[in-house]
């Protein structure tokens, strides 16, 4: 049996208040119990001495596009000429540059690439990843992708949930694409991958409020939890009509309007803010403390991409959300822990308690607030992974 045992450290549990000085107790993989100390110990030999710092769940990134291949550099120069994003994306950027260098790039070169990303995000704290498809736009090249990121789970130290972004741009190189999408490639993703998430991008440029309802409807006909990123640039109308079908999520929600928000907070479906897009793009966040207030949990993810969110860092996205979401620090960590893991579907993670999975980080910091008040650089001195 694998045991391991932290000593005196400030355990943020996110199940309840945090213990100001505590021992944590796990074996294979799960943690065993949780104890007081009234002050500090002098550590045994093999245990993990805290010296004080934070321990806390480990972070749960529950929004990325982690999976391509290429960069976007030149856009990059465009934007700062003052190109928006949707600019690029009418003029055959964005999504499609990153689309095309994806179906040059094999499964093998897929992998290895997105292994190597999910290895810095581990290093920062991250042990639970949700990741798209979406730059395909084939059936081909949406499955294999899929493939990729099935494959790289099967193998790394952390967990990945894959989802299928099968409506994320628009190809304008083939005849008939929504069609196709919406009929074939949706039918080869559920024969292969039976009750995977299906996805979509809902903005002006993109796939239309009438394009995507068409694509859910079949996708829960078959069976198929769905999620949609709505209201980044222009609200459709996709936000309300997501909630008012039991989506698990709507993300972004940028130009959510207030009646929208308020009718998301006060439904089922989770609300997902993508800070990191922001400070990317335009400057412009999400009202989370208009969703807080209105009854909703904020959940937020780092959208890690290579165009409108270079960063796989969920600490910075902590950062933002204290500063342009209005989250407490509190609330901005129970976004990427246990709020994260209700949305992927996970009970057994994003807290420390008895019987749940030991992910867990140590920080280089006494005072949790830390990860907010400071950004730029690492905070996590140690993860642990089951």
């Amino acid at each position: 049996m694998k045991q391991d045992t932290i000593v005196n450290a400030r355990v943020v549990t996110m199940a309840g208040d945090p213990l100001p000085l505590g021992t944590v107790h796990a074996s294979d993989g799960v943690i065993r119990s949780i104890e007081a100390q009234n002050a500090p110990v002098e550590a045994k030999t093999g245990e993990q001495d805290a010296a004080g710092r934070v321990l806390m769940p480990a972070f749960i990134d529950c929004h990325t596009h982690a999976c391509w291949a290429g960069e976007r550099l030149d856009e990059f120069d465009m934007k700062l000429k003052g190109a928006t994003y949707l600019d690029i994306l009418k003029a055959g950027g964005g999504i499609m540059s990153t689309v095309r260098a994806v179906r040059e790039a094999d499964e093998t070169d897929l992998e290895h690439m997105l292994a190597d990303r999910l290895e810095n995000a581990f290093d920062e704290g991250t042990l639970t990843f949700e990741v798209k498809s979406g730059y395909g736009l084939t059936t081909r090249d949406e499955l294999k992708m899929l493939r990729a990121i099935h494959e790289v789970g099967n193998r790394a130290i952390c967990d990945i949930v894959p989802t299928a972004l099968i409506a994320h741009a628009i190809d304008p190189e083939q005849p008939d694409f929504i069609e196709t999408t919406i009929t074939e490639t949706l039918d080869a993703v559920h024969a292969e991958f039976p009750g995977i998430t299906i996805d979509a991008y809902c903005e002006e440029g993109a796939w239309s409020f009438e394009d995507c309802r068409r694509l859910f409807d079949r996708a829960m006909g078959l069976g198929h939890p769905c999620r949609v990123h709505a209201d980044q640039f222009n609200s459709l109308g996709m936000t309300k009509w997501a909630a008012e079908h039991g989506f698990t999520s709507v993300d972004h929600l940028e130009a959510t309007t207030p009646e929208d928000l308020e009718f998301l907070a006060q439904s089922n479906t989770f609300g997902v803010m993508l800070p990191c897009s922001g400070f990317q793009v335009d400057d412009r966040y999400a009202n989370g403390r208009a969703f807080v207030d209105a009854g909703g949990l904020p959940v937020i993810a780092t959208n890690c991409n290579p165009g409108s969110a270079p960063t796989s860092s969920m600490p910075f996205a902590i950062a933002l959300a204290t500063r342009k979401l209005g989250l407490t620090v509190n609330e901005a960590l129970a976004a990427c822990t246990v709020n994260a893991a209700k949305l992927l579907g996970f009970d057994d993670r994003g807290v420390i308690a008895p019987g749940k999975r030991a992910d867990m980080i140590l920080l280089r910091h006494r005072d949790e607030r830390m990860l907010a008040y400071e950004f730029g650089g690492n905070p996590v001195e140690k993860t642990f992974s089951r």
